[in-house]
Formats: structure tokens, C-alpha cells, sequence
């Protein structure tokens, strides 16, 4: 229906209650900084999270794009809905009372508010009959599983609610609809009741099994989850979805982990509802479990919410099962493992249990100790990838290479993506610590973007003449030409200059370059690990070849000074400033030269957004190598 204009009162209320880090927190991961919260912005791509939200304001701001506002513009400019929708949908979130300017239009409106309210009174209602009946005789069978199979005390089942649902098909329905005198619609918008196939009249939904509430943030029951005690099939089965009820977006135990998640700066999620029953009940309060599914972004950035440190722990079976569900349940995660946004841990009990019949037989402090041994995602990604293969097998080591290959292109972090290109390269070198330079070496060729990506011949559509095409303002010399004397020269300041070694690491980290030509890679790669030693650089170095049987002519020339090189070197700091802008040229030319022919090669006409994406995608390369030129103007290629 059209939302009528709501009261400046009800405006208020909802920015009071609606908090700016609760709101973007769902769809934003979070950290603190300082007084302030910061992220990756939602309205426009980074690597780098530029911005920041202010709880004492509660305002947020992006210093990358410039967006801004409060939580309302928020989801305003998120959703591109309208400011009423926005404040509606806030009000029924933080239960603020709806008013409008027009008085005759409020009953319709708290009509249609109400239904979710009722909606709650009726899901609350069949919670309660599903504990009276688990103490009723028809019940005791259901009851006894609880206290024997799963070892649950009378608290425990208090605590979540447990109840049992009778074997008659109408059972419910009769209580809610005769007895409590719901409307039957109610109760089936519920997904208690089902109407029948053939002839009039409902059936109840759940039947002949243990019942476990499911709970919103605030506690309320939304839904239910039905185990049953035959062997009927499903073994599980969950309420379906209704207005209240979205799995892809519901965390069971949320409500009662959220407190033990902040305290603790981590979130245990289960597969199981049993599973995180019975780790509440062990005191491990910060378990939640994923109703089975594939654990969505809603789902993640709900729990986050709770952890500083976004710290999150997936337990599930260490058999092939378990192994496949822990898969399963990444999901969408893996993206922001890879960009670092949450810090994702696997945990695979010992002999394929799971984390209730673990807890049978062993302490909460040995599941404790399980939790702080349980290695990160990516280490637990290449244990996976090396189990069961023999590396000294050419087919298994190809394989595994591979394997590798593809999961260090996904690492965004290059810090984190240099310390697992490491990491393989042990794994790959059988212990032989003389080929880990050989294996990084042999890993970063392939996963570097600096190949022919962007180095296709220009192809120009016959309908376009060279002297419309856009070029840049200035020649280089060949790529390969630059490249070898711009990062020699680079090296060369690192090997003889050690108070500007630290200035010429922060600023490739800053540019996220890599030294392109195999041998300066190579050598770079020694000089980092050898610098941490704290040994006389260049006498190791050249030991390092020596012992490896490298070929050492194209680099020895580095190791030495003469006339011209400390010329070259004398004026440092702008020299480095040059040679790493003609490194970072010659990426970007390639990238120009790529956006450029795709634009040629598109069809305005036939698709004209791509057309226009290809162009502001060579305009902004072109933009950045006239900013590079004017880097290097200081006068490098009088040096080179």
C-alpha cells in the first residue's frame, strides 16, 4: 500500500533508536579504530577500507566517494528505496510506534504493522503447547531423549525452549484455532498449518517430534526446527519461510551466544542444532548454528557484529561428510577471507565428531584447547589440497602446484599472499630448504598479474582511424628496456643504501608492485629473507647463488659501485621515486593498452555500457600515466 507521510515524531524516535554501527554493520564488516568504526565502502570498489562510521555522531562517511549521511540516507542510498519505506521498515525493526499526519490513513497502516506482532503472539503461543506436551505422557519419549541420548539437564531444556509436538494431525491446530481462537490464516501465515490436498479443513506441520524454537536477535520465537524420533525422513525438518522466518538471514542460538561473542571477540558456528545446545550447556556460550545451510553474507556480517576482531570459528565433522558441510558452509565467506575481513578458523573434532558427541566423553577445556589449535581457513584449504598426495609423484605435485596457484591468486592482502607463497613453497620443497627459493620463485611467476594479460597487439575496429584514437602523452623506451634498468637501479639503492631500505618497501607495498623480470624477483626474494638475518647482505647473497648454482651474471653487476652508479644513486630518494613510477608505468601501459583495444573491438550501439565502461576504464589509465610521467620528469632517463 502507499506509505502515508509519517509524523516528525515517529521520525525522531526511529533515528534514536535505529544505532548507525547496528545498522551498516549488516551489510558492512566493521572494525574498531580509535572511536570510530571502519570498513570497505558498500557504494563503491576499494581494497582499502576508506570508510568510517561514528557512533557518537551517528553519521557515517566514505573519504574514497564522498558518500555520507545517517542511517536512514544509509539504507536509503543502499536499497535506492524511499526515505518512508526506510523509516517504516526501521520502526517495525526497533518497535517504534507509528504515527501519520493523516489520522484517517494510521488504522490501515497499524493494521498492516500489527500482523507481524500477532504473527509473534501466535509463534509464542505454539512454543508454550510444545513444552506442555513434552511433559504430558505423550511426550515422554521425546523427553527421555532429551535427558539420556543428549545427556540435556532440566535447565538446558528450559533454557532453549524444548518441547514436543503429538502425533495427532490436527493437534495444534485445534489449540490455536478452537481454543485460542486465532484466525486459521494467521496460523497458516505462521507455517504451523498446511491446508489440504483434497477436501476443507488444515493439518499441523509438525508431527510426532522434538521441538527446538527458533529465536530472532531480541529472543522472540520465529520459526521451529523438528527432529524426529521414527525414522521418518526428514530427520530435521525447519518451519518454512513466513514473514518473520528467513533462513538465509536466521542464526540459531544468536540470542543467547551474542553476549559470550562480544566477551569472548569470537563466534563458534555448528551445523547442529544439538551441537550448539550442547556446547551452551558445556559454558561454551558463543556457539550458533547455521540451520543446515550455506552460510550467507547476512548470516556472517550478523555474527560479526558481536566480534572485534571478526574472529570466526566453523566446527564441523573431520570426516569426508563434515569436510564437504565445512565447504558447503563457507560459502560466501571465502571472499572476505581472502580480502581479510574476517578471520575464518576451522575446527574438525578428532575421529568424526561432531561437537555434542565430543563433548560425551571429554571437558569443555579439551574443546576449549581444540578452539585455540584450530588453524586458520587457508592453512586448512592447503591441508586439504596435500592430503592423501604424494609430492614426489610428478602427476600429484602438478596437481597440488596447481591447487596452490589458485588459491594464492585469491589472496588480496599481499602480505598475507607473501607469507602463504612461502608457506607452499616449504610444503613443495619436501624439506630441502635449498629449493624454497626455487618453489616461491616458480609460484609467483604464475600467480603475478605482470604476464600477457595485457599485452595483446592493438586491433582497431576499420570503423575508427588511428588519429581518433586516444594515445599517451609520452613514449618509453620498450617495456623491457624500462623495466630492467628501473628496477635494477632499485635493487641497486637497496643493496648500497640501507637507511632507504625501509622507504623503498613502503612504497611498493603502497603501490602493490612486485619487481616483473624473473631474476630481479628472484634476488628480491633472497634479499628479504636474508635482511631479516641481520647478516652483511651482499656477501650472503652472493652465497646464496653460489650454493643454489644460479646463474649469477645478470645480477652480479648490482653488487658493485663505480663511478657512474654512485652518480646514478646520489640524489636517492628522488631516484627511487622515479624508478618505482617507471615500474608502475609499464603496468599501467599494459592495462591501457588492453581497456583500449576492448573499447575498439565494442559496438557502441549493440552494447553501449560496456562501450562506455572500456572507455572511463583507459581514461582513468591514461589520467594515471600522465601522473606517473610527471613522477619521473626529475630526469631518470637521463640515468637510464
Amino acid at each position: 500500500m502507499q506509505i502515508p507521510r509519517l509524523h516528525p515524531d515517529t521520525i525522531d524516535e526511529v533515528k534514536h533508536r535505529a544505532d548507525i554501527v547496528d545498522v551498516v554493520s549488516e551489510y558492512v564488516v566493521l572494525r574498531k579504530r580509535g572511536k570510530d568504526f571502519v570498513g570497505l565502502c558498500p557504494f563503491h570498489d576499494e581494497k582499502s577500507p576508506s570508510f568510517t562510521v561514528s557512533q557518537t555522531k551517528q553519521m557515517y562517511y566514505c573519504f574514497g566517494c564522498q558518500a555520507g549521511g545517517n542511517s536512514i540516507k544509509f539504507l536509503m542510498e543502499l536499497g535506492k528505496r524511499s526515505f518512508a519505506e526506510v523509516v517504516l521498515d526501521l520502526a517495525r525493526r526497533y518497535q517504534v510506534p507509528v504515527q501519520t499526519l493523516e489520522p484517517e490513513q494510521r488504522q490501515e497502516l497499524q493494521r498492516q504493522l500489527s500482523l507481524r506482532e500477532q504473527l509473534y503472539e501466535v509463534m509464542a503461543s505454539a512454543a508454550s503447547f510444545y513444552q506442555h506436551a513434552l511433559r504430558q505422557s505423550q511426550g515422554q519419549r521425546a523427553l527421555q531423549y532429551l535427558r539420556s541420548d543428549r545427556q540435556l539437564n532440566e535447565a538446558t531444556i528450559q533454557q532453549f525452549g524444548l518441547g514436543y509436538a503429538p502425533a495427532g494431525w490436527e493437534t495444534l491446530h485445534r489449540y490455536l484455532v478452537e481454543d485460542k481462537h486465532y484466525p486459521v490464516q494467521l496460523v497458516e501465515k505462521a507455517g504451523l498449518i498446511k491446508p489440504r490436498k483434497e477436501g476443507a479443513g488444515y493439518y499441523d506441520v509438525f508431527r510426532d517430534r522434538l521441538m527446538i524454537p527458533i529465536r530472532d536477535i531480541q529472543g522472540r520465537v520465529i520459526a521451529f526446527g523438528g527432529r524426529t524420533l521414527t525414522d521418518e525422513q526428514p530427520k530435521y525438518l525447519n518451519s518454512p519461510e513466513t514473514e518473520l522466518f528467513n533462513k538465509g538471514k536466521t542464526l540459531f542460538a544468536l540470542d543467547q551466544a551474542k553476549t559470550g561473542i562480544a566477551q569472548l571477540d569470537q563466534a563458534v558456528v555448528v551445523e547442529g542444532y544439538f551441537d550448539a545446545i550442547a556446547l551452551h550447556a558445556a559454558g561454551i556460550n558463543n556457539a550458533v548454528a547455521s540451520l543446515g545451510t550455506a552460510l550467507s553474507l547476512e548470516q556472517v556480517r550478523l555474527i560479526l557484529r558481536y566480534t572485534e576482531s571478526k574472529q570466526l570459528v566453523l566446527n564441523f565433522d573431520a570426516d569426508k561428510a563434515g569436510t564437504n558441510a565445512a565447504e558447503r558452509a563457507i560459502g560466501e565467506i571465502a571472499n572476505l577471507a581472502y580480502k581479510g575481513e574476517v578471520q575464518l578458523k576451522i575446527l574438525n573434532i578428532p575421529d568424526g565428531k561432531d561437537a555434542d558427541e565430543y563433548l560425551h566423553t571429554h571437558t569443555p577445556e579439551d574443546y576449549g584447547q581444540l578452539l585455540a589449535n584450530a588453524p586458520l581457513w587457508l592453512n586448512w584449504q592447503i591441508q586439504q589440497t596435500i592430503k592423501d598426495q604424494d609430492l614426489r609423484q610428478a602427476t600429484d605435485f602438478q596437481q597440488v602446484t596447481q591447487q596452490f596457484v589458485k588459491l594464492l591468486k585469491n589472496i588480496v592482502n599481499s602480505d598475507t599472499r607473501n607469507y602463504y607463497v612461502s608457506y607452499c613453497a616449504e610444503i613443495l620443497s619436501l624439506g630441502d630448504t635449498r629449493l624454497i627459493p626455487l618453489r616461491v620463485e616458480n609460484l609467483l611467476t604464475q600467480i603475478t598479474p605482470t604476464t600477457a594479460t595485457y599485452s595483446k597487439p592493438l586491433s582497431p575496429r576499420t570503423n575508427r582511424s588511428h588519429s581518433q584514437l586516444p594515445t599517451p602523452n609520452s613514449q618509453l623506451p620498450t617495456d623491457r628496456h624500462l623495466l630492467e634498468h628501473a628496477e635494477a637501479l632499485l635493487l641497486r639503492i637497496y643493496l648500497h643504501c640501507s637507511e632507504h631500505r625501509q622507504a623503498i618497501m613502503d612504497e611498493l607495498e603502497a603501490r602493490n608492485l612486485d619487481f616483473s623480470l624473473s631474476h630481479h624477483r628472484f634476488l628480491w626474494l633472497q634479499i628479504i629473507e636474508s635482511t631479516e638475518k641481520q647478516v652483511d647482505l651482499i656477501s650472503r647473497l652472493q652465497d646464496i647463488y653460489l650454493e643454489l648454482g644460479e646463474e649469477l651474471s645478470v645480477i652480479s653487476h648490482l653488487f658493485h659501485l663505480d663511478e657512474k652508479t654512485k652518480k646514478e644513486i646520489m640524489r636517492t630518494p628522488q631516484v627511487v621515486q622515479a624508478a618505482i613510477a617507471c615500474m608502475e608505468r609499464v603496468l599501467r601501459e599494459k592495462r591501457y593498452r588492453h581497456f583500449l583495444e576492448l573499447w575498439q573491438e565494442t559496438d557502441p550501439e549493440i552494447e553501449p555500457e560496456k562501450w562506455q565502461s572500456y572507455y572511463q576504464a583507459f581514461y582513468t589509465e591514461k589520467i594515471k600515466l600522465q601522473e606517473l610521467d610527471r613522477q619521473r620528469q626529475f630526469s631518470l632517463t637521463e640515468l637510464l
